[in-house]
């Protein structure tokens, strides 16, 4: 396996009412490839290589053995997406917020990077953030 081919992310996170969910992440710019959105799931476009599944919550059951987290009380995880400025990820946030979205995190600048958070409209963390080119290192 080597360790610089390309792979796909595919995220799926449960969501109680998968309409609703669509028109938050559309009001945030985001698109969905139709060719993977039905009435139990949306294929949310992060990039070429990141996408975000959509699914409701009886149809992501089908998929693990476990019971789903109360993302109201409790962090299943936090999902971060890059921004090319501060300004982008200030309007970001604020689009979520705008949308139905509540704060998560206080921004946070450390010079160099840049990031701020929200909890979309089912309790997912989201980390928004800007790095300065010159601090990523290849």
């Amino acid at each position: 396996m080597t360790t610089n081919s390309a792979r796909k992310i595919f995220v799926n996170l449960a969501v109680s009412d998968l309409k609703r969910s669509m028109e938050f992440f559309a009001k945030l710019g985001f698109e969905f490839n139709p060719q993977f959105t039905d009435n139990n799931a949306a294929c949310m476009i992060v990039s070429q290589e990141a996408f975000v599944m959509l699914l409701t919550e009886p149809f992501f059951k089908g998929f693990t053995k476990r019971e789903i987290c109360n993302t109201r009380t409790h962090t299943e995880g936090m999902f971060a997406l890059s921004c090319s400025s501060r300004a982008e990820v200030d309007e970001i946030v604020k689009k979520a917020i705008a949308a139905g979205g509540s704060h998560a995190m206080d921004p946070q600048d450390h010079g160099f990077m840049y990031g701020w958070s929200f909890y979309d409209i089912d309790g997912h963390h989201w980390e928004v953030v800007w790095m300065a080119p010159e601090a990523i290192q290849s």
